[in-house]
């Protein structure tokens, strides 16, 4: 059998030169490696912990059915943050021929997914109906619109139908992705919207796990009610029935002996949602997600289910807070930590961080940011700074103003609840 070796040579590039200069293949230091099963990296990894890791359940056996976020192709057509000036823009792309429509929005060549053509073809179709202007989760707390008919190669390229249309109804989904390119896993977000392939990482695919299911329907028929009880539960039903046959119910010890955890004749029926948000918080532990760091980059994440129904209800709680406030529902808002101070106009020029503030020009900022949520990432975003990025040499409206000051709270109590998920973590691997 084959031996394989590794070396590594860090540095700039000067003190790389002058290295090979003296060295060769036989002086390098080589490090023998054992790739090991599913995916056979030809790099050094700590597979201390993998024993562990891999009786998890991964995602993709946890929910039947996801799919990556939609990709448009031409955003900057397809997507808006007013409805009305999405509605206007496409009122009049349909109205031009192919060339001037070109240049008027500034779309450039046409691609194998995405051609003017077909984009008013899949428009014109639909009747140019008001209601397929949906909300999309675009970014982070990044709410925008666009128009949605789920024909593929039309107006989007890919509009992922099989799993966006169970998110035009009312549902949320997971966020997650695969493959980590760059950093460390912190690749976990909530969405009640369809969202785009690039949600929470621009140089990854962003994969939607829908919590519920809705019974197809034409494409026609897209956004005709459904009554709620048609819905079914993204969820692996024999894991539904394990984890009610498993759990146990943690009974105060009487002497040193004695177990601390006794199966029952209660009758337990977790609920989908309480699945969701307790993957929500397990995938929000620092803990789990250094432990498991080399992992997490190669593949979807794994879940460890605790089989002591208690904890499995306090991190439950735990997530569905985190989900709440990564919704940025009212409900999880009584006060927010930052005010919009200083005076002269809204607009965004360059954000710029000092001393708990966050300057969005010269005059004018938001107050009451630490340091560690000015800093604060999902996925490969730094958020504070990537929303009001995307605003540049724009003015925040009053909603925009307050949606801020709602994301910098949520960041700073995500910070607070991560800190109470980590201290409940290890007793979970403890009661697998």
């Amino acid at each position: 059998m084959a031996k394989i070796y590794h070396a590594d040579l860090y540095g700039n590039r000067e003190s790389k030169y002058n290295w090979l200069e003296k060295n060769d293949i036989n002086t390098a230091t080589w490090n023998e490696l054992n790739p090991q099963s599913e995916f056979y990296l030809f790099i050094p990894q700590d597979i201390s912990s993998k024993h562990i890791y891999d009786i998890f359940l991964k995602v993709t056996d946890i929910f039947n059915m996801n799919s990556v976020g939609i990709a448009t192709s031409r955003d900057l057509l397809t997507i808006d943050w007013n409805k009305n000036n999405l509605w206007r823009r496409i009122s009049n792309f349909i109205k031009l021929d192919e060339e001037t429509a070109r240049l008027t929005f500034n779309l450039g060549k046409d691609s194998r997914d995405w051609k003017i053509k077909l984009a008013q073809k899949d428009l014109i179709e639909s009747k140019i109906d008001k209601n397929r202007i949906v909300q999309i989760l675009y970014r982070p707390f990044d709410i925008r619109h666009t128009y949605y008919t789920g024909n593929s190669r039309g107006f989007q390229s890919m509009p992922r139908n099989e799993v966006m249309q169970h998110l035009i109804k009312e549902n949320i989904a997971l966020i997650t992705e695969r493959i980590i390119r760059n950093g460390r896993f912190q690749h976990s977000f909530i969405t009640a919207q369809i969202s785009d392939k690039h949600t929470i990482d621009i140089l990854g695919s962003s994969n939607v796990f829908p919590l519920y299911i809705y019974p197809s329907t034409d494409k026609k028929d897209l956004f005709s009610d459904h009554e709620s009880e048609e819905k079914k539960p993204n969820i692996n039903e024999e894991l539904i029935k394990q984890l009610n046959h498993n759990f146990t119910f943690p009974n105060p010890p009487t002497n040193p002996r004695a177990k601390r955890a006794v199966r029952s004749d209660k009758v337990v029926k977790t609920s989908p949602e309480e699945i969701f948000y307790y993957i929500y918080a397990v995938l929000y532990s620092n803990t789990y997600r250094t432990k498991y760091a080399e992992f997490l980059k190669i593949d979807f994440p794994r879940v460890p289910f605790t089989k002591n129904y208690k904890l499995y209800l306090e991190l439950g709680n735990l997530g569905k807070q985190l989900a709440d406030l990564h919704l940025l529902k009212d409900e999880a808002f009584v006060t927010t930590i930052s005010k919009f101070e200083g005076s002269g106009n809204n607009e965004v020029e360059k954000p710029k961080y000092e001393n708990e503030k966050v300057w969005i020009n010269k005059e004018r900022y938001f107050d009451g940011i630490k340091e560690e949520v000015w800093n604060y990432q999902i996925g490969g975003y730094q958020v504070c700074e990537k929303w009001l990025k995307d605003r540049k040499n724009r003015p925040l409206t009053l909603e925009e103003i307050q949606t801020y000051c709602k994301i910098v709270t949520a960041l700073s109590k995500t910070i607070e609840i991560q800190n109470q998920i980590d201290e409940l973590y290890p007793e979970v691997e403890k009661t697998l």
